[in-house]
């Protein structure tokens, strides 16, 4: 389900959270297409009602990116944030908007975190990210290509340090990576006014998009709002997580298929379907533009589609064989 809150946009517009001590990361995975983001705060849904903790500050975009805000948390920034992405400003632009039009004036803005991440037409992942001078120290952030890592009110450097390096030294699936990333984190009082509970945080989330997703379904939607006193939410995300693999990750297809060329110019061939499989094809902002079913060890499809970035996916039986990002040139 998603968090982004709407109603809460409107019946608060202009209503701050308290300075949350928040560590988070959004990221995005070019070879699949998925859009992640993930965090942990000293916000939770009992310190601030309504908010389902941490999650608040969560915004993925399904086939566009993802947007974090944080410390004194804004709806009406949030709302903002979204739209400028909606109209396709880069990462840096959409910043720069930001502390220019901040929605209680240009002085605020220096109080205000964000993280955002996407894929550039050409599909090529960009990050940005800003930590205003009177965010609550410790702050800052770090980015690379692909990701944002940002953090306020924290133990020290090391908490994002920790997060950055575990994220990229993990292998395996977006989701993967950005649980190990939140692990990175997991120390007493990474989000200093935590250290009298014993935690790093009180809550804690994980979510990820992948291309075709619609806002409120999407592909992993962990999330842990509250929980008792001394209990750490990053663990119980982790137990959160470990379960949906068992129980709701797709099962992996006996035969590998797969999809070429990419770039394609004008035709995809795709390989590995003994069954009926079903083609689906969506664009940059995840609208479906193509559906076929195909048959056989190998079938060339050629669908009519303008020059752009496509995502592809290949499911058979509701289980999802394939999904990736697609260039199309030499189309119509």
């Amino acid at each position: 389900m998603k968090y982004f809150p709407v109603i809460l946009a409107l019946i608060y517009p202009f209503f701050p959270a308290s300075a949350q001590d928040t560590f988070s990361i959004v990221a995005v995975d070019s070879i699949t297409g998925e859009i992640g983001s993930a965090g942990a705060s000293c916000l939770n849904n009992i310190s601030f009602p309504g908010s389902n903790g941490a999650i608040i500050i969560s915004d993925i975009l399904p086939g566009k990116g993802a947007i974090h805000t944080q410390s004194f948390w804004l709806a009406a920034n949030q709302a903002n944030a979204r739209l400028k992405m909606e109209e396709g400003l880069s990462p840096e632009d959409i910043l720069l908007w930001l502390k220019q039009n901040d929605a209680e004036g240009t002085l605020n803005a220096q109080r205000r975190q964000y993280g955002i991440v996407d894929f550039d037409p050409q599909g090529h992942p960009r990050s940005a990210a800003f930590t205003g001078t009177l965010c609550f120290d410790w702050k800052g952030h770090k980015t690379g290509p692909g990701y944002a890592i940002q953090g306020n009110i924290l133990l020290g450097p090391e908490i994002l340090d920790s997060m950055e390096a575990r994220f990229l030294a993990t292998s395996g699936t977006l989701a993967d990576r950005l649980m190990a990333a939140l692990q990175g984190a997991n120390v007493v009082g990474a989000d200093t006014r935590c250290a009298d509970d014993g935690t790093s945080s009180l809550s804690a989330f994980l979510r990820v998009a992948k291309p075709g997703d619609t806002d409120d379904s999407l592909y992993l939607d962990l999330n842990v709002p509250s929980l008792p006193a001394g209990m750490e939410p990053i663990d119980s995300l982790q137990r959160l997580y470990d379960q949906w693999l068992l129980s709701s990750a797709p099962e992996l297809p006996e035969i590998k298929v797969q999809v070429f060329p990419n770039p394609a110019h004008g035709y995809i061939t795709i390989l590995g379907s003994e069954r009926e499989n079903i083609v689906e094809l969506y664009n940059a902002n995840g609208i479906k533009v193509y559906s076929t079913v195909v048959y056989g060890q190998a079938n060339t499809l050629e669908p009519k589609l303008p020059n752009g970035l496509y995502f592809v996916r290949i499911s058979r039986e509701g289980k999802i064989l394939l999904s990736q990002r697609l260039i199309w040139t030499g189309g119509h």
